[in-house]
């Protein structure tokens, strides 16, 4: 996971949602090392806080929902976007339906208090959105256009 969130911040960055400062690349390692530096930090703080019991609920419950996502993304985009070329994915809707399900029962038997602190997580990051991804968003701005 540690590997994956800088990247993600990278392309965030790249898109307008996040600060440029997370897009930067080092010039030797050609990584995005602001952002992983951050990342590194913010685990380590909260690994150093949480019980790994705690820890390992939300890496399921965030895993599994963004699973969810993708699930019904393919859905949506079948029919949004249906031109698109699609080389392979099969079984449609069949496997997006119950990738989604199963993704969600899986997240049913997690205890409340960890669905808490999803929906806490997913306030922070709506409000980074709202208050400065929306502004700054290049595919908003060329959609405007």
């Amino acid at each position: 996971m540690l590997l994956g969130q800088p990247r993600i911040f990278f392309t965030m960055s790249k898109d307008g949602l996040l600060p440029p400062v997370f897009s930067k690349v080092h010039p030797r390692f050609k990584t995005p090392y602001i952002s992983t530096i951050v990342t590194g930090f913010v685990a380590m703080i909260i690994a150093g806080i949480l019980p790994i019991s705690i820890l390992g609920e939300l890496v399921s419950i965030g895993t599994l929902l963004a699973f969810i996502i993708v699930c019904i993304s393919v859905l949506v985009l079948r029919k949004a976007r249906p031109e698109i070329h699609r080389p392979s994915n099969p079984g449609v809707p069949l496997i997006p339906i119950l990738g989604a399900g199963i993704c969600f029962l899986q997240m049913a038997a997690l205890p409340l208090d960890t669905w808490l602190r999803l929906v806490l997580w997913m306030a922070i990051g709506f409000c980074i959105y709202f208050f400065y991804g929306i502004k700054h968003s290049k595919v908003r701005a060329e959609n405007k256009k």
